[in-house]
């Protein structure tokens, strides 16, 4: 951090980045702390397992407050949420302690640059729609994961697929988490969404509901290894909420598909950068 920047002047400048992460991160569905831990490292200097701790503050409070709106409405998936968490959460564990413990500055810099790029590339793509599959999931049977959301025509059913597999990506993910302080949303959604047939809506607001679980067991390992800064994590926290609050109040009337494109080529260039600045050991 430097030192000329008095503690409110730091605070004001870290609060109106994370307005800006919470803002793209809303209207675009991947989450602020893609955005905000690069940032966080490129722009001001802080030190990156510093920046991942402040994230994951942010991460747990924005994710609490949406999860519960979309439980009230019926769109996420409880069942779900809870059997996948199971995976995530001790993927995020074993990734929050290697980072905290195994992980070098420099590789974890490199790993979320290679994590930027492939969201980028996630969020440019055209959705794909998965094709049909009528076979049974005699797992997803056996434990009553099939349900229902609300459209304006009426609840509409679906089915689960392949839980075996999205469990085993929800790992992936929940490691992707602890490592880097991120919601990793974007592998839980395509995970549910590609891999276990979950209608789009219900994944992205069942992913949500899963977020915050994930981010507080990877919390809990960055606040035990003295790598959450209060004074860090408030502005972050509180940057961040208010610019998903406004960008869930723009969402319906943004064009999303342009977002989505001014918001890929963004974290494209902060990956570029977050890979050079860890193997020239800038970071």
């Amino acid at each position: 951090m430097n030192g000329a920047w008095n503690l409110l002047e730091f605070s004001v400048l870290i609060g109106g980045a994370s307005l800006l992460a919470g803002l793209l991160g809303a209207l675009t569905g991947l989450g602020g702390g893609v955005v905000l831990t690069p940032v966080l490292t490129l722009l001001f200097g802080v030190d990156i397992r510093y920046a991942i701790g402040a994230t994951l503050v942010s991460v747990i409070a924005t994710s609490s407050g949406a999860a519960a709106a979309y439980v009230k409405e019926g769109y996420s998936n409880i069942r779900i949420g809870m059997l996948l968490e199971i995976a995530t959460t001790l993927g995020a564990l074993v990734g929050a302690y290697a980072a905290a413990t195994l992980f070098s500055t420099a590789a974890i810099a490199v790993t979320f640059g290679v994590v930027l790029l492939v969201s980028a590339y996630l969020s440019i793509r055209p959705r794909v729609a998965p094709p049909p599959d009528r076979r049974p999931d005699h797992i997803a049977t056996l434990l009553n994961l099939h349900g229902s959301y609300p459209t304006p025509d009426g609840p509409r059913f679906y089915q689960v697929r392949a839980v075996p597999a999205g469990f085993g990506l929800m790992f992936v993910a929940g490691w992707l988490s602890g490592l880097l302080g991120i919601g990793s949303g974007a592998v839980k959604v395509l995970a549910m969404d590609q891999i276990m047939r979950i209608p789009f809506k219900v994944s992205t607001t069942t992913s949500n509901f899963m977020i915050g679980v994930t981010a507080a067991a990877s919390a809990g390992v960055y606040l035990t290894r003295g790598y959450i800064d209060p004074g860090l994590a408030m502005p972050v926290m509180l940057g961040v909420a208010l610019g998903a609050l406004g960008g869930a109040r723009i969402l319906p009337a943004a064009e999303t598909r342009t977002l989505r494109l001014v918001f890929g080529v963004v974290i494209a260039v902060l990956a570029l950068e977050m890979i050079y600045g860890g193997l020239t050991g800038r970071l």
